[in-house]
């Protein structure tokens, strides 16, 4: 085992399906429209993965993605991490069938179930094993197909999902760089304001939970919303604070892109400016796991994000689960 350390990410990928689903091509499924939406959401369009594809393949593409960008073999992999709530069965782990597939062959892994914040939360685990020394390399990779249990007659969620995946590699870092602090919260009470009611132990899959469509989202929007925005923020800025830091020590804010409402707020009550905050979610939508390591892998794509900055990461989501993460960019 080697020594006690930092860890840091040292890679990000994402994949993020072909076919675009429009607020117009919504207009024509629900009694909707696109200023509805974009005055609402800031969404004006999603990602659909293909009816015969499941959460694993969009997780095994942003790996052999960010395998390729490093120049890695797969077998170099200890650990896969999969952030997800759509998995493509409930058992095998889509850990197993991403690592099957991409002949990760030396490397164990497990789902996370956290909803939202799933990936932060999977991210935090992962860097557990770096830090210990127990492992060199661990993927955690933050995937949903959201399309998958979305009912297309329910105005109000239908609007709000996508589907895609992006992927990390946590490996050893030089003192001072990667993960600096976190600040992680749940509250069971408020799951029955979101949630996926059957399909569990509690409601198998039936005739009845099918006619009652319990194995799509169910969602109180107003509930949801009305907790998000303080808590979000709050995080946030509790863990600047914790960290003698303000908005302004901060290069990059990269929030969960559930609802642009909901960002603006935040970034109000960090003090930051808009050329500082990651927004995405106006041709993804939430794609729940995915849309953190999405954000970043374009962030870096785009040359916004350099070594040694600041970057503050964000989401609040079903559960209720809530967090933040201050990291130092190693490269």
């Amino acid at each position: 085992m080697q020594k006690k350390g930092s860890v840091s990410i040292t890679g990000v990928s994402r994949y993020l399906p072909e076919q675009r689903l429009t607020n117009a091509d919504l207009e024509k499924m629900v009694d909707t429209s696109d200023e509805w939406i974009q005055t609402r959401t800031g969404i004006r369009e999603r990602r659909i993965l293909d009816k015969d594809l499941g959460t694993s393949y969009m997780a095994a593409q942003a790996l052999e993605s960010l395998l390729e960008q490093k120049g890695m073999n797969a077998k170099d992999i200890d650990l896969i991490i999969v952030a997800t709530i759509t998995p493509d069965m409930m058992y095998p782990a889509t850990a197993c069938l991403v690592q099957d597939s991409v002949g990760a062959q030396n490397a164990w892994g497990f789902d996370l179930s956290a909803a939202c914040c799933g990936f932060l939360y999977a991210l935090v685990v992962g860097s557990q094993f770096v830090e210990t020394g127990a492992h060199k390399r661990v993927a955690v990779i933050g995937a949903d197909k959201m399309s998958a249990v979305v009912d297309y007659t329910d105005r109000e969620t239908c609007v709000l999902f996508g589907d895609g995946a992006g992927a990390v590699l946590l490996e050893p870092a030089e003192d001072g760089a990667g993960i600096r602090d976190f600040i992680f919260h749940i509250d069971g009470s408020g799951g029955k304001h979101l949630c996926q009611p059957g399909g569990g132990s509690l409601h198998p899959a039936s005739h009845e939970t099918v006619d009652k469509k319990m194995h799509y989202i169910y969602q109180e929007g107003r509930e949801v919303f009305r907790f998000a925005v303080p808590s979000l923020a709050g995080v946030s800025a509790r863990l600047l604070e914790r960290n003698g830091l303000t908005g302004e020590d901060i290069a990059l804010f990269v929030p969960h892109q559930a609802n642009k409402r909901i960002i603006d707020a935040s970034v109000n009550r960090l003090k930051l400016s808009t050329d500082r905050v990651l927004i995405n979610i106006d041709r993804y939508a939430n794609t729940t796991s995915g849309t953190i390591p999405i954000g970043l892998s374009e962030a870096v794509e785009q040359g916004r994000i350099k070594p040694g900055d600041n970057i503050l990461l964000a989401s609040v989501g079903g559960g209720y689960t809530w967090g933040s993460i201050l990291l130092k960019w190693a490269y």
